[in-house]
């Protein structure tokens, strides 16, 4: 099936939170609020509106992924990265590649966009593979108590993270 990612508009705003919400209402490490999320994301400066994508097949949104700003902190030094949460896909279009499709989509316009660095909370299964790794790697932590193979880093850029170093700021909105 044919299938389009672009940069989601204002007008998809309720559609993209009922897929967000759908998607997590199964899920048994969710606190089911991550549609709430979105939205609180949406109305501060860490949002990139490129970096909001949405997943069109036969004119219906089926699915929605999201980068944020954060930062690394270490001591007076900050490096600015992008969060990726969350990725959702409709519950009727789940295992179909398409949240892999948004990954990799979402990935390639950051990249493009200049950032070099990604970082997540997720399935330490699934994410491997687009190239995310435990962020201890590079000594980079979470602000809260997670399994060091759920917190995971991916470099855009060769070595980007190679002089990072610190425990991630997320923006108010995840507070």
């Amino acid at each position: 099936m044919d299938m389009i990612i672009r940069q989601e508009l204002t007008a998809d705003y309720q559609t993209t939170e009922a897929i967000v919400k759908s998607a997590f209402l199964n899920e048994a490490y969710s606190d089911h609020q991550e549609h709430l999320l979105v939205q609180r994301i949406r109305q501060t400066d860490a949002f990139i509106p490129e970096l909001s994508l949405v997943a069109i097949q036969q004119d219906e949104l089926v699915g929605h992924i999201l980068l944020s700003k954060i930062h690394i902190l270490d001591g007076d030094k900050a490096v600015e990265s992008l969060a990726l949460a969350p990725v959702s896909v409709a519950p009727s279009h789940q295992k179909m590649g398409i949240g892999s499709q948004l990954i990799r989509a979402a990935l390639k316009k950051a990249q493009e966009l200049g950032y070099y660095s990604v970082i997540l909370l997720g399935h330490k299964d699934y994410y491997p593979k687009f190239g995310f790794q435990p962020a201890s790697n590079w000594h980079i932590r979470a602000p809260f108590e997670v399994p060091d193979e759920a917190f995971m880093a991916l470099e855009l850029t060769e070595n980007a993270l190679a002089d990072v170093r610190g425990i991630v700021r997320y923006s108010e909105a995840f507070a």
